[in-house]
């Protein structure tokens, strides 16, 4: 099946590349806080601070059903405004979640270890929408945020980092990004002043040359570069976020026109083979430009027993030693392997 995807995403990719056209994105910032921040559609999304802690998770499906319930729930280890980096570790590390997610669904259980292994960490929910103001039908559930216009969450995400730079006397921070993370990091690190303040860039899953979800994405947009906008009419039930990171849109004809990194940044970029989302999985790697440096990892790269997918990549035991030895190499040397079951995760325990 994969050479007929990647045969379609290359003619969408040709495609789209002779009729990209500009597009621009807002001027307004929005806050942590809940302010809003208006894009170049017309569309409003807003961040918000989590509220208070939930307990630390071994599935996804656990943290998914706790979300819900708590949907503005920091992971367990985040948000600790008090906390002053210690020359060991002098960076904060900053948690970016996912498309219809929050950042206790996405980090509940990787936030305490990094948290436990010494560094500050912090996290907020980006990307805040109703479906009436274009976050889709997902939008309706709590906790269902990651849908705004990337853009807006990429200015969200500036002025986040802004506020944990300024409360902890840090240079730069680290971020930990999940599936949308990776490309709305992008964003923030090529067009909204990251750049300098962003030292390392560790992405799971993440969607940085969008997704043809298996096929479904790239026919539609095929057909849409065709002269019919079934994008658009699907916009309203899938939102603005999940069609920006169909494969071809123009949000990343401009992200990546310059090359997938910028100077001073070390990232590293983790796939599973097993993602339904995030596809072709090797898609979410990244082609070092001058001055920065990339590690492309596979996670079944010397472990096929973990069957993590898109959302269980988050609960691997393998993934959680991935992020620590990408954050200090020298005190996680070395990176664990086991069974990591598909949709549960958490090495089978919920």
């Amino acid at each position: 099946m994969r050479p007929t995807i990647r045969a379609l995403g290359s003619a969408v990719f040709a495609s789209a590349t002779a009729a990209a056209v500009a597009f621009s994105s807002g001027v307004a910032n929005a806050d942590p806080a809940g302010t809003g921040s208006s894009s170049g559609s017309g569309a409003a999304s807003f961040a918000s601070d989590t509220v208070g802690a939930g307990p630390e998770m071994t599935s996804f499906l656990g943290a998914f059903a706790y979300g819900l319930a708590h949907p503005d729930a920091a992971p367990p280890g985040a948000n600790d405004w008090n906390c002053t980096p210690g020359p060991e570790h002098p960076r904060p590390v900053v948690l970016v979640h996912g498309t219809w997610l929050n950042t206790y669904d996405s980090f509940a259980y990787l936030s305490p270890r990094i948290a436990r292994a010494g560094f500050c960490v912090f996290a907020f929910n980006f990307g805040r929408e109703n479906m009436l103001g274009g976050g889709g039908l997902g939008s309706i559930l709590p906790g269902r945020y990651g849908v705004g216009p990337m853009e807006d969450s990429a200015k969200q995400l500036a002025q986040f980092v802004d506020r944990v730079l300024a409360a902890t006397g840090a240079r730069s921070v680290d971020i930990v990004g999940h599936s949308q993370g990776g490309p709305v990091t992008n964003q923030y690190l090529k067009f909204e002043g990251g750049q300098g303040k962003v030292t390392k860039v560790i992405t799971f899953g993440a969607t940085n040359h969008g997704t043809t979800l298996l096929g479904i994405a790239s026919l539609g947009r095929l057909i849409e570069n065709l002269g019919l906008d079934i994008m658009g009419l699907n916009e309203p039930f899938i939102g603005q976020a999940n069609v920006e990171q169909a494969v071809g849109s123009p949000f990343y004809a401009k992200l990546n026109a310059g090359g997938d990194t910028v100077p001073g940044v070390d990232y590293t970029a983790v796939g599973t083979v097993h993602d339904e989302i995030s596809n072709p999985y090797d898609w979410t790697f990244l082609t070092p430009g001058p001055g920065a440096t990339v590690d492309n990892i596979t996670l079944q790269q010397d472990c096929d027993q973990d069957l993590s997918d898109h959302l269980t990549i988050m609960y691997s035991p393998r993934a959680a030693s991935i992020a620590l030895h990408a954050l200090d190499p020298a005190a996680h040397p070395d990176l664990q392997c086991g069974f990591n079951p598909w949709v549960i995760g958490g090495s089978g325990h919920l």
